[in-house]
This record gives structure tokens, C-alpha cells and sequence, in this order.
């Protein structure tokens, strides 16, 4: 009724009033229940963006099993938060997949955003970075050639690098990731085995590596993992193992030979953090002496020292063991002690990756460092001794390809700063 009595007229203000507000109520009262949904989805998206397997939000609402609206929802928290941005633009290489083919919006990580300081520590040096979103390398600090013997002067060097960078980048930090040549002990973060630096057996690296963190005033979790674990969820994530269930990643890096897993996108790391050892697989049972008190590991048969005493070169203190050993491959791959050299390398890697596949029946093996290399140099051969040497080899072979991404260490190191933040976005930059 109104005033007077009557039934209230279409076009009355006060009904139109109370109209209006109870419709912006139920629309709000619906944002926020879509919201809602959608939060517990804020991490899955991410890291759908993250790893580029969400381009649009078409595609983001297929992967998430949303609603479009939902999907929108969460899409446009992400956005809030500064970690991606939403283009709704036409036309761009999102493509289209909207329904009735309107374009969908596209989804791309925020470049501006935040990143995770990145170090990485090896026999030859060691360098800091910051390392955004879908694995982007932001900044990087010039590498260093020292490595001491004390691991808290090593490490409160690079992090001192690091910090200098997110000075003078202005941009939040998520907190920091560290890679080592060594198995990382878990859950102590020690630093089992670096065979290769001059620290002692059982470093607590994790520990010393959080302090310097902390003592520069970097906001985040500091941790810490073994380099070509955080080389293989790199790739993994953003490079050659995309879309792979069961990737074996073997890498040489400036000395030694790593080796990694990846099972169902998650690194399998054994009970205690000390899978894959793969260096000390005996390849050569007559070979050299191993730093672990064997002989013939692929560990001294098969890094870049071995390929340049195998071609009778010396190291020489003016460049890197790895990059002396590429500049080698790449100079002079006909000369025939390098070739000599280069067949010798590979037949022992071969051996090595022939006896993993047995073992672990990877659906793809990855290079990297110095054995990515070799198998630019002769990839039948390598394939060959693979497939000749192992049994699911001969019944139809395990694809091999070289790793693609630059200090792909690095980046893997970034993704255990990361990874708090693609598990619960809001509760980790709140």
C-alpha cells in the first residue's frame, strides 16, 4: 500500500527503490557465493596459469570444472592480487574458446608482479635472481668464481647479490630458494654429499641459508634442494618434461652427475630426500676412482672433466669446466680426440640411462648441462646404446631430448619459493 491506502503503481518509487536494492543484494549475495566456490580453487588456477596450461579462461574453466562465472570469479581474484593478469581484449593470440566463439578472456601471468629470489651455488661459482611467475627470469646477479670453503660466507654472498636485485627491482619477494650439487637431507636440509665443493659432509645449508635470508630482511619461506632436482621440476614445469608422468631428468653440471624424478608433476625425492643418486652407478667397473670410494661411477665418466681428460685438454683456470667442455663440442667436434671423446661420453651415459629405464620405465629422459651436448652431437648413438642396452628401450623406445631452459637450476629454485603461494595465494601474501 502506500500512503494513502492504495496499492502501490508500477513506476512508484519507493517499490522501485526496494526492488532495486533487493536485486543488488541477491547479485552481490551470488558474487560472493561464487567467490566463495572459487577460493578453494585460487591455488589450481594459479599454478594452471603458472605453467601455461591455462591460456584463456575458456580453458581455465574446463581445467577447473567451474562454472564460467566461477572461474571469472577467481580469475579476477588472482588479478587482485597482482600474480596474473585477465586481457578481455578480442582478437590476441588467446584464441578464442568462449561460448558461441566470443572470445575468451586471456590469462597471462602479471609481469610487474612479485618474485622469489633464486640462488644457486656450484664448484665453478655461483649466482643469485629473481625469478617471477610462469618461470620468467626477472634479474640476475653477475656470477661469482669463488667458492670458499665456509658455506656461511658462500651463501650470505649470494643471498647479499640477491637482495641488491630486489632493491633495486622494488618488486615483494615470496621468499627465497636455494640449489646445491649436493642430496639435500631431509627434513634437516642438510647438505649430505658435496662432493664437489670444499664444505663439510652434513652442511646445515637449509639453517644457514635462512639466517642470511632473514638477516637481509627478506620477507618468505628460505629452502633449500639438490640442483638437478630443481633443474628437473623446472622443466617440468616450464620446459622439455611438460606434460610428462614419469620424467627422468640426468644432468652434468660443472662437476658430477645428478639425476632426478618427477612422478605425476610432484619431484620424488625418496623417504628422506636422497633418491636418485644416479652419479654412482657404476658405468665402468675398470674406470676411474670415485669421490664416493668406487671406481667407474657415471659420476667421473661421464661430467666435464672426464670429456676433457678423455680429448687430452686441460681445464685451465680461465672458463668454467662445463663451458671449456662445450666450447670443445662445439669448436671442434671433427678433431679426433674430441670425437673420440665425444663416442666415449656418450656410450657411458647410454649405459647409465639404459640401466634407469629398467629401473624406473620413464615415459621421457631429459638433458641437461653438458649431456645435453653430447646428445646434439650424436643422438642416434646415444639413442642406440639406450635402446640396445635396456629392455623397455628394444620394446619401443623412451623419448630423449635435450633440456630447454637457461639456469634451469635457478628456476627450480625459485619454484620452492613459489610453491607456498601455489598452494594458497590468499593465505600466503596476506
Amino acid at each position: 500500500m502506500n500512503g494513502n491506502g492504495a496499492p502501490p503503481q508500477v513506476g512508484d518509487a519507493t517499490t522501485s527503490s526496494a526492488t532495486s536494492s533487493a536485486t543488488s543484494s541477491a547479485s552481490g549475495a551470488a558474487a560472493r557465493t561464487r567467490l566463495e566456490r572459487g577460493r578453494g580453487a585460487l591455488g589450481p588456477a594459479l599454478e594452471l596459469v603458472h605453467t601455461g596450461r591455462a591460456p584463456t579462461r575458456a580453458v581455465l574453466t574446463a581445467e577447473l570444472g567451474v562454472t564460467r562465472a566461477t572461474a571469472g570469479a577467481v580469475a579476477a581474484e588472482l588479478e587482485a592480487l597482482g600474480l596474473i593478469r585477465v586481457d578481455s581484449r578480442p582478437g590476441g593470440a588467446g584464441g578464442t574458446g568462449g561460448a558461441q566463439g566470443r572470445p575468451s578472456h586471456r590469462l597471462s601471468v602479471a609481469e610487474d608482479g612479485p618474485v622469489a629470489l633464486a640462488a644457486q651455488v656450484h664448484s665453478d661459482g655461483f649466482r643469485a635472481a629473481l625469478v617471477g611467475l610462469g618461470g620468467r627470469i626477472v634479474a640476475t646477479a653477475p656470477g661469482k668464481v669463488t667458492v670458499s670453503a665456509d658455506p656461511a660466507q658462500v651463501l650470505g654472498a649470494v643471498v647479499e647479490a640477491g637482495a641488491a636485485l630486489l632493491e633495486q627491482s622494488g618488486r615483494r619477494c615470496v621468499g627465497a630458494g636455494l640449489a646445491v650439487p649436493s642430496a639435500v637431507a631431509e627434513p634437516d636440509g642438510t647438505a649430505l654429499n658435496p662432493l664437489h665443493l670444499a664444505w663439510p659432509a652434513g652442511s646445515p645449508v637449509r639453517a644457514i641459508f635462512a639466517e642470511c635470508v632473514k638477516a637481509a630482511g627478506i620477507d618468505g619461506p628460505a629452502l633449500t634442494g639438490n640442483d638437478v632436482n630443481l633443474a628437473a621440476l623446472a622443466e617440468h614445469r616450464h620446459g622439455a618434461g611438460r606434460s610428462a608422468q614419469h620424467l627422468l631428468c640426468v644432468a652434468t653440471g660443472h662437476r658430477g652427475v645428478g639425476g632426478a624424478l618427477v612422478l605425476d608433476g610432484r619431484l620424488h625425492s625418496g623417504s628422506s630426500g636422497l633418491a636418485l643418486e644416479v652419479g654412482h652407478l657404476t658405468v665402468n667397473p675398470e674406470g676411474r676412482a670415485c669421490h664416493c670410494g668406487s671406481r667407474g661411477c657415471l659420476d667421473v665418466e661421464a661430467d666435464p672433466l672426464a670429456f676433457l681428460t678423455a680429448a687430452g685438454r686441460s681445464p685451465g683456470p680461465e672458463v668454467s669446466l662445463l663451458q671449456r667442455a662445450r666450447d670443445l663440442l662445439r669448436e671442434e667436434p671433427a678433431e679426433p680426440a674430441v670425437r673420440a671423446a665425444t663416442q666415449e661420453l656418450i656410450d657411458r651415459l647410454g649405459l647409465g640411462l639404459a640401466g634407469l629405464v629398467n629401473i624406473l620405465n620413464p615415459d621421457r629422459i631429459i638433458l641437461g648441462g653438458l649431456h645435453r651436448e653430447l646428445l646434439h652431437a650424436d643422438p642416434e648413438r646415444l639413442r642406440a646404446v639406450v635402446a640396445d642396452r635396456s629392455l623397455w628401450g628394444r620394446s619401443g623406445g623412451v623419448p630423449i631430448l635435450p633440456c630447454t631452459l637457461d639456469h634451469n637450476s635457478l628456476v627450480g629454485a625459485a619454484e620452492l619459493a613459489w610453491q607456498p603461494v601455489l598452494d594458497d595465494p590468499l593465505g600466503a601474501l596476506a
